[in-house]
């Protein structure tokens, strides 16, 4: 067999193969054009021919395994989940472990997982060819696997949360938890929530055109939030949830699940939400969601916090009329809120008492979203790419809801209420979103709202006490969970501390995740004695800030 062919005696596949992964690794976690991976791979080829790495003069063989074969396969877990959804949130990553990925509806994430996973198999056989025939390589890469075990952001992540467990103060979050009241109030509105899979407000932008003016359209007749910053630990779909109904961040059961090896029986067991707060006033309350239920533990949450009606793909799917119009991850919105018009008849004839309906859609899901056949029919061809397609589509149809809902009459004394569970992922439009100041979407409707547009700096954790005060529900000082009313003059955490204080204070915080998951903890710890007397650095370390001057 020639030189030119043979593995045995020529660099250039591995080479090439290293190449490749670097220039792609270089284009995800950079700004720099998918083209600039070719131009990458070629200078690091054409180095490596320059310096006949793989062929030295006097080569001496030997059969080792590189040192840095587990830290690159730590790079390309990292690089996968950076490609897939722009951030890497290890909380999403070890939560969804523990709460279920089971009818998660990502086919082609499955497809894309199988390429990965060759590359990295190429990859690693490459820098092992390389280093055994290559003296110069033994010696330097051993280096190399310390530098890409110290750059890695993930394992810097798994360090920083790991050094919580020994911190002085793992209460700075917990300090500041205000229980939610149940205390009794008449007259109090029927709800819809209506959460938009990854439709943040800042596709209202002039850069994204159009997509986002049906919401603009709906925010000009009722009160519009702006500044919903996205804390860490509410940036995926039951994190986000869980965030705007609970006013706390989705700390993962980690340690604290009794079973580590069984699928969580509960979900943040330990806080009252919205559902216990309504269902302790008398309120009924529906779920509706395109996606599976199964999936991160949604059923888990609305059943265990006091939904009477929880139904996902699996239930709804059995009532469609044509039981194929579904795509990978569920139900269409169309069909959805096709539903929803039919649950909140249902629960507006039984007339037993106000109701709450929460439903999720699914047409911005990253990468390119679902548009349903309605939005093809209005808005032409999808090229199946675009995201400000399906965010129009989903911006068209959530309008299109609500007005349907009140020429029926549906909507009397009735608070609506429109947000983004979370931003958006990676999608076509990523490096155009990331450069501007990114917020979620906030509308509320209803009897009685004057339009008004509130900018606060915010979390989705102040969004909890907000629906409870615009319901006129009791709040204690305006607070529940770790939010604030945004139209109470009571400061947010953001407001006095800033986000990144609060991020670096959530990645110390244990007290708080014991308290989310009380009941599934062996025994949640105990205070110490002299608790009482625990010196506070400033006054505006108090649980009860400052009030804002307006």
């Amino acid at each position: 067999m020639s030189q030119l062919t043979s593995l045995k005696f020529t660099p250039w596949l591995p080479l090439f193969i290293i190449g490749a992964n670097l220039g792609y690794t270089i284009t995800v976690l950079t700004r720099l054009p998918w083209w600039t991976l070719f131009f990458i791979a070629a200078v690091w080829f054409g180095i490596g021919i320059k310096l006949r790495w793989g062929t030295p003069v006097n080569a001496r063989y030997r059969s080792v395994w590189p040192w840095s074969l587990v830290p690159l396969c730590m790079l390309g877990i990292y690089i996968y989940l950076a490609d897939s959804f722009g951030n890497v949130d290890l909380g999403a990553v070890f939560f969804h472990l523990q709460a279920g990925m089971a009818e998660h509806g990502g086919a082609g994430k499955m497809l894309t997982a199988v390429i990965y996973t060759i590359s990295m198999i190429a990859m690693l056989v490459s820098v092992t060819w390389l280093t055994r025939h290559d003296q110069r390589w033994r010696l330097t890469e051993r280096f190399v696997a310390l530098f890409l075990l110290a750059a890695n952001p993930m394992l810097y992540g798994l360090g920083q949360r790991s050094a919580a467990i020994v911190t002085d103060d793992g209460a700075w979050l917990d300090r500041r938890y205000v229980p939610p009241t149940t205390e009794d109030q008449t007259n109090a509105p029927n709800l819809l929530v209506m959460y938009l899979e990854s439709i943040e407000r800042t596709y209202s932008n002039a850069l994204f055109g159009d997509a986002y003016t049906d919401l603009t359209a709906l925010g000009e007749r009722g009160l519009v939030f702006e500044g919903i910053q996205q804390m860490d630990n509410t940036g995926w779909t039951m994190a986000g949830m869980i965030a705007s109904q609970c006013g706390v961040p989705l700390m993962p059961a980690g340690l604290l699940h009794d079973s580590q090896f069984d699928p969580l029986s509960k979900v943040v067991p330990g806080v009252d939400c919205l559902g216990d707060v309504l269902a302790a006033q008398g309120y009924r309350l529906s779920y509706l969601g395109g996606a599976s239920i199964q999936f991160a533990g949604k059923g888990l949450f609305y059943r265990g916090h006091q939904f009477n009606t929880v139904k996902g793909k699996e239930e709804l799917s059995t009532e469609l009329d044509d039981p194929e119009y579904i795509n990978s991850w569920g139900l269409y919105d169309d069909t959805l809120y096709d539903f929803t018009v039919d649950e909140i008849r249902r629960l507006s004839e039984e007339d037993d008492g106000p109701w709450a309906l929460v439903n999720l859609s699914i047409a911005g899901h990253a990468p390119s979203g679902f548009p349903s056949q309605t939005c093809l029919d209005r808005q032409g061809e999808f090229d199946g790419q675009d995201i400000l397609y399906s965010v129009e589509c989903s911006a068209s149809l959530t309008r299109d809801l609500i007005e349907r809902l009140e020429k029926e009459g549906l909507l009397e004394n009735t608070l609506v209420v429109v947000l983004s569970d979370h931003l958006t992922m990676r999608v076509s439009v990523w490096d155009q979103l990331t450069t501007l100041d990114r917020d979620n979407t906030l509308i509320m409707l209803g009897d009685g709202i004057t339009p008004l547009t509130v900018r606060r700096g915010a979390t989705m954790l102040d969004v909890f006490p907000t629906i409870l005060d615009v319901m006129g529900l009791p709040l204690n000082n305006k607070r529940a969970g770790l939010g604030a009313s945004l139209l109470s003059t009571q400061p947010t955490l953001v407001e006095t501390h800033g986000l990144e204080v609060l991020n670096e204070r959530l990645r110390e915080e244990t007290a708080l995740q014991q308290r989310l998951w009380e009941g599934l903890s062996p025994q949640r710890r105990e205070p110490p004695e002299n608790a009482d007397q625990q010196v506070i650095e400033t006054p505006a370390d108090q649980a009860n800030e400052v009030e804002i001057i307006r």
